[in-house]
């Protein structure tokens, strides 16, 4: 097995039957999305729209409903009220099936990284690749030599070619969340959803994955959605900035042009609503 190369070139990642499609084209397209657990409103009547290949960062304090609303789009939570449509599948309402079908095509990339400790970071990376085969897979050699070329060279462009073999379980954290990035790679997305990619790495690895996830994501013209925390990250990468407050859009803007004091307001108003707010 160790064998293996890179000198096979990648393919384009595109979705199966993925049409190429107009940059106009909206991707995401959510209308009027509420969503409440028990009391808690997480979700307040909120409109999106994602045209193919946008860079959109989603920011917002805690709470704000960022992943509630990431997880509404792929349909891990259902709506309330509203309706979602994604890569032409609408959402709501729809089947177990149909949900499934669409993931396929729908990378998300979480904040805990998500990996098989005990697998090697090769075979985490192949698991990426489970939506477009039949049946299970047990180990390296349970996937095709195509595939395994496939995804030693999405390790590569991650620039962890070398840890192929390795257990996950014992990379850095900074290390664990690009190959979580390869592994979403190799399931060959239209859109990827980021669940705040870096909110526990440092700095430094923040700053080295987000170029990474970007840069890849910019090549390949994918459509992506990312909750951040960061302000400046969102200013240096996002093309559009959303922000959420209490469950509400509250900004929504092209990154061209904004600064990061008017990116801040978001947060500032939540301090001036609690400070108004009567005892």
């Amino acid at each position: 097995m160790r064998e293996l190369t890179v000198n096979q070139p990648i393919e384009p990642l595109r979705a199966p039957g993925q049409p190429p499609g107009s940059a106009a084209d909206p991707v995401i397209d959510a209308r009027g999305i509420t969503k409440r657990f028990g009391d808690v409103t997480a979700l307040q009547g909120v409109d999106l729209e994602i045209r193919r290949s946008e860079l959109v960062i989603l920011l917002g304090l805690s709470g704000s409903g960022k992943s509630t609303l990431l997880r509404c789009l792929n349909g891990l939570h259902g709506m309330d009220t509203g309706q979602a449509t994604v890569l032409g599948q609408p959402v709501h309402g729809a089947s177990g099936r149909q949900l499934r079908s669409l993931r396929t095509r729908v990378g998300f990339i979480f904040q805990q990284f998500n990996l098989v400790g005990r697998l090697s970071c090769l075979e985490n990376v192949l698991i990426g690749a489970l939506g477009r085969l039949r049946g299970p897979r047990y180990g390296v050699l349970s996937y095709s030599a195509a595939m395994r070329r496939e995804a030693l060279g999405y390790l590569d462009r991650v620039g962890l070619a070398d840890k192929a073999f390795q257990r996950a379980d014992t990379l850095s954290g900074g290390q664990q969340q690009r190959v979580a990035i390869a592994r979403t790679l190799m399931q060959k997305p239209a859109v990827v959803l980021a669940d705040e990619p870096v909110a526990s790495l440092d700095p430094e690895n923040a700053g080295i994955v987000m170029d990474l996830l970007f840069q890849v994501c910019l090549e390949e013209q994918l459509t992506v959605l990312c909750t951040l925390h960061q302000v400046d990250l969102a200013l240096e990468w996002g093309q559009r900035i959303v922000g959420l407050r209490h469950g509400s859009k509250v900004l929504d803007q092209p990154t061209q042009g904004l600064t990061r004091d008017n990116v801040m307001e978001i947060y500032r108003r939540v301090a001036v609503d609690t400070a108004e707010a009567p005892a």
